[in-house]
């Protein structure tokens, strides 16, 4: 091999290894809730599980990640390995369709409570050119100036701020639904 190929093999090793995320299992109960007695093709996932991978996967690049389960060879078991896997990747790619639906909402409703209130102030411009009886014109621009103002950025505070508290439990959830799953004997 050249040199030129053991560099890229040694960039492709390092690679990987930043994207693994190795975990120690005592048995596949590890995994899941302990309060939940359905199989595991069914059951919930232990939040102590999702929680730990949350934290490693922090640190990990965007694109492919590594889920490694290494598991004493004693228990392995092919068969529950494949249930497990499925329920896993089920779980991740149902949340992160659920948490990509709910940032597209959170978007179009903070643009809709802005538009909503660009239409208040466009009417408190045309109350204040149109209507002649200075009283209510008072009134009327007094209520719908200040209310389109916050609504306006209320609304964009929404769209582009609120969105960003989602982010990191959105892209937790991308990466892991296309994370590669093994389960390793030690």
């Amino acid at each position: 091999m050249d040199k030129k190929g053991v560099k890229e093999e040694i960039e492709k090793e390092n690679l990987l290894k930043a994207s693994e995320i190795a975990l120690w299992l005592d048995t596949y109960d590890d995994i899941f809730s302990d309060f939940d007695p359905r199989p595991f093709s069914q059951r919930s996932l232990s939040v102590d599980f999702l929680d730990e991978i949350k934290r490693a996967s922090r640190d990990k690049v965007s694109g492919e990640i590594e889920l490694r389960f290494l598991i004493p060879q004693t228990l392995r078991d092919n068969k529950l390995e494949d249930q497990i896997n499925k329920r896993l990747k089920d779980h991740f790619k149902r949340h992160y369709a659920m948490l990509e639906k709910e940032t597209k909402k959170t978007i179009s409703q903070g643009i809709s409570i802005a538009a909503l209130g660009f239409a208040f102030m466009f009417l408190g411009i045309l109350i204040n050119y149109r209507v002649s009886a200075e009283l209510t014109r008072i009134i009327l621009t007094t209520l719908l100036e200040p209310s389109g103002w916050f609504m306006m950025f209320f609304g964009f505070d929404t769209a582009f701020y609120g969105m960003r508290q989602k982010q990191p439990e959105v892209e937790f959830y991308k990466k892991m639904s296309k994370a590669e799953i093994t389960f390793i004997s030690y």
